[in-house]
């Protein structure tokens, strides 16, 4: 294992809070010279390039993504900088368009000369982001970018931080498997909406499960649904329902998908043994009002990353959250746990070979090379072109699950045991 260079071990020490402003282009922190009587960082600053979704249908993700880069780039001008320089963030919103995404990292490489670039929100953004940054020569660290179009890109710039998407329902389809006989449900039902996040964890879990002898009795992987009014989902929530499985996979991409199946089925009165869906169980309140609090007992939902885990480097970055943003550590949104350890990669990377781009790429993609970042560590190994790359391949997943009081704990990993805390039946429906 290779120690942590003394610039990335400074970056995640104590947070002070980043003076920013908001300009018509975009968010830019304030200033072109920082200098310190105590010797913190001088000179000109080391400009950070990201674009990232501050409105548009991923509007929420690019919010919480900046949070966590403000958080990162706060710790590094607390703690010395990068190689004794200021960090200054310059950040344009891409409206959540793959084209604008494009076009602001052409700007931001071309014409206001950043020396790092760090990656927007979500994988559809990334892609032709990193591709951008490919053509320019530049490394690119991305939390928020983990299905497969990521990994098959074959981009030798892109690092990813995070548990690949396929990835993320293996410990509950692993689980499952190897439940006892007496407990292991004999059926299951596979709903996927057409998204190229939501699938792949769905598809996998198929897999495991149906080697493990549980029987399809639903599954729509060959055509999942294109059209998802509340209307629609129903008609399909019904489908599912009349398979009689005794679990349900959900592939969904946010709240409104899994209430328009939970909510049909309550009002079917089918009430499977399990429910996972791949997103909207995740964000807390919204979630409970959707389906209400009772109805949430027993939903399951995968995550990289949890306000709980038990990692030094995520504990202190979610102190700092609070006392910036205030609230708990239940209100802390993974996504800034991406953005943060994303830039906790690219500051390892510059503090071991410099600011240049072949240096980096080389750094990240050497055998010996393992960062610790807040989600835990983070590896990639050779690039080999025409290959899948980017993928961290030593990456943490959990399984989290709503339980009786609105309490929403961790309850499963893709390394560990279960938590005795795990229900493996879900309460009948209420209301």
């Amino acid at each position: 294992m290779r120690r942590p260079s003394a610039a990335a071990a400074r970056a995640v020490a104590v947070t002070i809070v980043a003076a920013a402003s908001v300009a018509a282009c975009g968010i830019s922190s304030t200033g072109t010279q920082s200098t310190s009587s105590n010797g913190g960082p001088s000179g000109t600053p080391i400009k950070v390039g990201i674009s990232l979704s501050l409105s548009g249908n991923f509007s929420a993700d690019g919010q919480a993504c900046l949070r966590g880069y403000r958080l990162w780039a706060a710790d590094v001008n607390s703690q010395g900088g990068l190689l004794g320089r200021p960090v200054r963030l310059v950040v344009l919103n891409d409206n959540s368009d793959p084209k604008t995404v494009q076009n602001n990292y052409a700007k931001l490489i071309a014409q206001d000369h950043v020396d790092l670039t760090l990656g927007p929100f979500s994988s559809l953004l990334t892609v032709p982001a990193a591709k951008v940054a490919n053509r320019y020569g530049y490394a690119m660290t991305a939390g928020s970018a983990t299905a497969p179009s990521v990994y098959s890109a074959s981009l030798p710039n892109l690092f990813s931080t995070s548990a690949p998407v396929a990835q993320q329902m293996v410990p509950f389809a692993n689980w499952v498997a190897a439940l006892p006989p007496g407990q292991r449900p004999r059926s299951a039902a596979y709903a996927m909406v057409d998204d190229p996040f939501a699938d792949p964890p769905v598809i996998r879990a198929q897999t495991i499960l149906e080697k493990a002898g549980i029987a399809t009795a639903y599954s729509n992987a060959n055509a999942p649904y294109s059209k998802t009014t509340t209307a629609a989902l129903a008609a399909d929530a019904g489908k599912v329902a009349a398979s009689h499985a005794q679990i349900v996979l959900i592939g969904s991409v946010d709240v409104p998908t899994v209430a328009a199946f939970i909510n049909e089925f309550k009002r079917l009165r089918f009430n499977p043994q399990m429910i996972i869906a791949a997103a909207g169980p995740d964000q807390g309140q919204a979630f409970l009002n959707a389906v209400g609090i009772s109805n949430a007992d027993g939903i399951m939902v995968p995550n990289t990353w949890y306000g709980g885990f038990p990692d030094a480097l995520s504990h202190l970055m979610v102190q700092e959250y609070i006392a910036k943003y205030g609230g708990t550590t239940s209100d802390i949104n993974g996504d800034v746990a991406e953005a943060y350890s994303a830039g906790q990669v690219m500051a390892d990377a510059v503090g071991s070979v410099g600011l240049s781009q072949p240096k980096i790429i080389s750094f990240l993609h050497s055998r010996g090379t393992q960062v610790n970042t807040v989600q835990g560590l983070a590896h990639w190994g050779k690039y080999v072109k025409g290959k899948p790359s980017g993928e961290n391949l030593k990456a943490s997943a959990f399984v989290f699950q709503w339980q009786a009081g609105a309490r929403f704990l961790q309850v499963l990993s893709l390394q560990g045991k279960p938590s005795p805390d795990i229900d493996a039946s879900k309460p009948p429906w209420t209301g």
